[in-house]
């Protein structure tokens, strides 16, 4: 008998022939974030399933809060290899009873290897009469305290109690590309993680207005890669220093404007940074009317300035939902955190509500565009995240 992580996806199992592809990503993101633990850890794909080979002297705690991480993962449970014989499966489920504590129970059997003699419904019979004669427990096929998983494959059988939920999705890396504008405040980190999710690799850009500013932005913004690191790395952060760029735009251009004005060139700057990173789209944690620059005709005069695709995830997310969900991935507390916000610094009394990709061109014919996007690109500094170090 061998103890094993039994692990299940669901969305990737509708991908037809290119299934094996994400199956492979899965397990290589699951390789990537158990090394994490420092042990030769094994991973392997089985009948649709995937086995991680639990070794001796692994905090097995440990193990589920990491797997429970890694997205493409739909469930997983603690589980038993051993031959595909029902007198020893049997064996290993009278084992286990004496641990857990029930008034009622089902066997949830699955027959995946056709020719073994029982069907799937016979096997739910014999198992559910040995375990009431041993426990003498009811069934309860609704509702149980305890469920008893078996699935029986060619060579060998998987028995497990319980299921721990996954993190869903599709594997990181199978998606593309994305850059995702990271602010430090709630909604940014959410919508990245939610692309995340969606299979792609994230990096990151921060706009800061230091040193006329706090550099508290930059150190939160740190601290949330790092949280997102957990769930999606290795990712990279790009600091653009932006306070120059905002006083020009202040000393130039219309008040009512001025922050869509910022948003537009902070697109270009993302663009030009995507276009080394070979990223295909950015990622904002817009949603709709949460804010003046957020309206739909204002987010409509950001999108012409470049030619890349804006996601925005969170579109019709409204504020509580986004808050529920970023402290559920974990970065609300740091989110909350007070910082000089880049958009907030020299803030207009009256921003406007409504723009248009015309009236913006012509806010800007003052400016020298191409430049200003230039130095700044110039000046970006960075830094990459891993697991390991989000961790450490």
């Amino acid at each position: 008998m061998k103890e094993v992580l039994l692990i299940h996806y669901h969305e990737i199992a509708l991908k037809g022939k290119n299934r094996p592809f994400f199956e492979k990503k899965l397990c290589d993101n699951l390789r990537s974030a158990l090394r994490l633990l420092k042990s030769s850890i094994q991973v392997r794909r089985l009948y649709g399933r995937i086995l991680v080979e639990e070794v001796d002297g692994v905090d097995r705690d440990e193990v589920r809060r990491v797997v429970e991480r890694v997205f493409g993962v739909s469930n997983f449970s603690h589980a038993w290899e051993i031959p595909s014989d029902l007198d020893r499966i049997e064996e290993v489920i009278g084992e286990r009873l004496p641990e857990q504590e029930f008034d009622s129970f089902a066997i949830r059997a699955r027959r995946a290897y056709k020719q073994f003699p029982l069907k799937s419904q016979q096997i739910n019979e014999r198992l559910g009469g040995f375990v009431c004669e041993q426990t003498g427990k009811r069934v309860d096929l609704t509702t149980p305290d305890l469920t008893i998983h078996v699935e029986i494959l060619a060579e060998r059988s998987l028995v497990y109690l319980g299921k721990h939920t996954g993190a869903g999705g599709l594997p990181v890396g199978v998606s593309g590309r994305m850059l995702a504008l990271l602010s430090g405040g709630i909604d940014s980190p959410v919508a990245a993680w939610r692309m995340l999710r969606r299979g792609a690799r994230i990096s990151f850009v921060h706009f800061h207005s230091y040193p006329f500013t706090s550099a508290d932005s930059q150190e939160k913004v740190l601290e949330l890669a790092g949280v997102l690191a957990q769930w999606g790395g290795p990712l990279e952060v790009m600091m653009v220093a932006f306070g120059d760029l905002q006083r020009e735009i202040v000393a130039r251009t219309p008040g009512p404007l001025r922050v869509i004005l910022y948003r537009r060139f902070m697109a270009r700057i993302a663009a030009r940074l995507a276009l080394k990173k070979k990223v295909e789209a950015l990622v904002t944690g817009e949603s709709l009317a949460q804010v003046a620059s957020q309206t739909l005709s204002n987010m409509a005069s950001v999108d012409p300035v470049i030619d890349l695709p804006i996601l925005r995830p969170l579109v019709g997310f409204d504020k509580q939902e986004i808050i529920e969900e970023s402290k559920r991935i974990g970065t609300f507390d740091i989110s909350i955190q007070p910082h000089d916000d880049c958009c907030s610094y020299l803030m207009p009394p009256n921003p406007a509500t409504s723009s248009s990709h015309r009236d913006c061109q012509r806010a800007e014919e003052v400016l020298d565009i191409d430049s200003l996007v230039e130095e700044a690109v110039d000046r970006v500094e960075s830094r990459v995240f891993d697991q390991v170090c989000a961790r450490s």
